[in-house]
Order: structure tokens, then sequence, then C-alpha cells
């Protein structure tokens, strides 16, 4: 509360010197140098595919298991959705129909890291750089997370963090967007602040771009700054959460664990389970108090997304068994112990 009462009487709550600070430090939080700040994970989505030269008519090769927001802005973009299917054994994109769908009008493809769990990226780079088409890394679950010891995003030309109001840490609303090309910062500034440069004499700027309302305030900044000084331990207990329930629940009759390759290191956004009576579970935890969910519909249900409608029996396979159980900093270590005597005892 100093922090935010200090900035709101300076009479500077806009886009100021709390946000470029907010990037700075975010950068180094992550290990990736090129960063822009946006008002929502959602707006930094639709930049990264404005930069990476997607127009209207062009294709986007996207996972329906994720929130909506994430192919939302691709529509945002003017292009269409087309569908690859998953991994059934943890929900994130599968490299092999990644490959199957590309076509002459493939611009570009997002990845999510579902649930915090890094896709596929080493396989996924391959065929990206094959095809010579761009990555976009949609990392709302994966704050924290690495793929072969390095920060997720890494190797991808966008990154997106989320800072929405539940994710690992929270500016209320607010996203991040790594680039790998420190020449595209200049453009992802001016697409955040209707095509204008903020740092030229406004009435010397030429306007030559579409640009949109997509800047950080200083607000929003400045709770993420005192975040970031408390966010290590959060996300470490998510992770001490998750890989405890890695061991717990490995071989109870019934239960599958999701796991991504062998160099993924999740970040347990929420901790997912497999199985084949995943109702029955769900009730048999939420008698005892303890929460579950599905967390997302999958996005081909839709109605705005019907054009993309296909087979996917991967993504078939996982929906219909995975239920999401808590792991977050706010479990205690009586609070997981409970959920897997919980789970051991059958449902």
């Amino acid at each position: 509360m100093p922090r935010l009462r200090d900035v709101l009487y300076s009479g500077q709550i806009t886009e100021g010197e709390p946000v470029y600070e907010f990037e700075r430090r975010f950068a180094s939080f992550v290990g990736l140098p090129n960063i822009l700040s946006f008002y929502s994970g959602t707006a930094a989505l639709h930049a990264a595919l404005i930069m990476a030269g997607v127009q209207s008519g062009d294709e986007v090769i996207s996972t329906p298991m994720t929130a909506e927001p994430t192919n939302m802005a691709i529509m945002h973009s003017g292009a269409k959705i087309v569908w690859a299917d998953v991994e059934p054994g943890n929900g994130n994109i599968s490299p092999d129909s990644i490959a199957s769908k590309i076509t002459h009008r493939t611009r570009a493809i997002m990845v999510v890291h579902y649930g915090g769990i890094p896709a596929s990226m080493k396989r996924i780079r391959e065929i990206s750089d094959m095809h010579g088409i761009p990555v976009i890394e949609d990392a709302a679950h994966a704050l924290g997370a690495r793929y072969g010891k390095a920060p997720v995003g890494a190797d991808s030309e966008y990154t997106m963090f989320s800072l929405q109001a539940i994710k690992h840490m929270t500016t209320v609303d607010g996203g991040m967007l790594a680039c790998k090309n420190p020449d595209d910062l200049p453009q992802g500034r001016r697409i955040r602040w209707f095509g204008i440069d903020r740092h030229a004499p406004r009435t010397e700027v030429d306007v030559k771009e579409v640009g949109y309302k997509y800047h950080m305030n200083n607000v929003n900044a400045t709770i993420g700054l005192v975040q970031l000084d408390h966010i290590s331990p959060v996300i470490e207990r998510h992770i001490a959460n998750g890989r405890y329930f890695d061991a717990a629940l490995r071989g109870i009759s019934g239960i599958e664990l999701c796991h991504g390759d062998e160099a993924s290191e999740s970040s347990y956004w929420f901790y997912t389970v497999l199985t084949d009576r995943r109702d029955d579970l769900s009730r048999h935890l939420t008698d005892q108090g303890i929460g579950n969910s599905q967390a997302h519909k999958r996005n081909d249900l839709h109605s705005v997304f019907a054009d993309s409608r296909c087979d996917l029996p991967g993504l078939d396979s996982f929906y219909s068994r995975m239920l999401h159980i808590p792991c977050g900093w706010w479990v205690t270590d009586e609070d997981r112990e409970r959920i897997v005597d919980t789970i051991k005892k059958g449902w």
C-alpha cells in the first residue's frame, strides 16, 4: 500500500518510469532480455501475432486445450485458427499434429504450456525452423517453468506471460511479452499505443500503422514491482507441492500423472491427474471439501470457433479423463497430505 499510495498521489499514473522499471526487473527475473508490458496477456498475444506478420486470411496453428483468450487473440488478428491435436498424456499441443497441419497459408504456431508443463519445444522448434514459421508461446500457466534448463520462451520468437488475477503473480490484470529479436521492441511499443512513439514529440509523429490502447499503467506496474519482491518463494511452493504429488500419487490404482518430455520442468500452476472415472473422483474430492475442476472448456466446442472444428482424438482422450487439483502456494503440508490420503481411499 505505501508504494501504491506514492504512485497514486504522484499525479503520474499512466505509462511512465514504473512501467519501464517493471519491464527491466521482470526481464531479469524470467531471464529473457527483451520485454514489453501490456494491460493484458491477450493484448500481448495480439501484438505478437501482428509482429509475426499474421494478417487477415492467414492461418495460425493452435491448441483448443487452453483458456479462450489464447484463441480470441488469433481471431482479433483476422486469421483462421487451425487446430492441432494435443498429447493425451498432458494436454499440450502435439508436435506431430502441428507438422501435419502446416500449409502455405500458415503464418504462426501458437503453443500453450498447459498447467505449467512445458510443451515439447525441441521438436516444435525443429518443425518451425524447417518451415520458417515463427512460434508464439502462451506461457500464462508457466511463469518459472524451464525447458532444457533454460527459461520457457528462450528459443521462440515471442512468449507471453499473464499477470491476470489468478496467475502465479499478478498486477490485477496485465501481460508481458518477451521478444527474441530486440528489433521488434520499437514496433511493439507503437502497437500498444495507437501506432505512436510515446517518446517522440506528439505533434511531429506520423502514424503509419494501426495501433491499440494496450499499454500498462504505473499503478499496475507498481503492484508488479512489489510482487517481484515476493514471487520466487511463491513459485517455489507451487513446484514443491507439485513434486510432492508426483511422488505421493505415483502408482495409485486408477490414476495417471501428467508429465512433459525429459527436458520439461513444470511450474505447476495447477496439478492434473488423469482417470477413467473422472466425474466420480471429482464428486469424491468435493464431498471431502477439496477443490477440483476441469478449469477450461475445450475451445473447439465454442460456436465462435466452429469454422475450425475437426477430429482431435488426443484431445478427446485427455479432456474426458483430466481433473485439476490445487497445488498453489496456499496448499499447506497438511492440505496436500489430506488430498493424497483422500485419493488413496478410492472413489
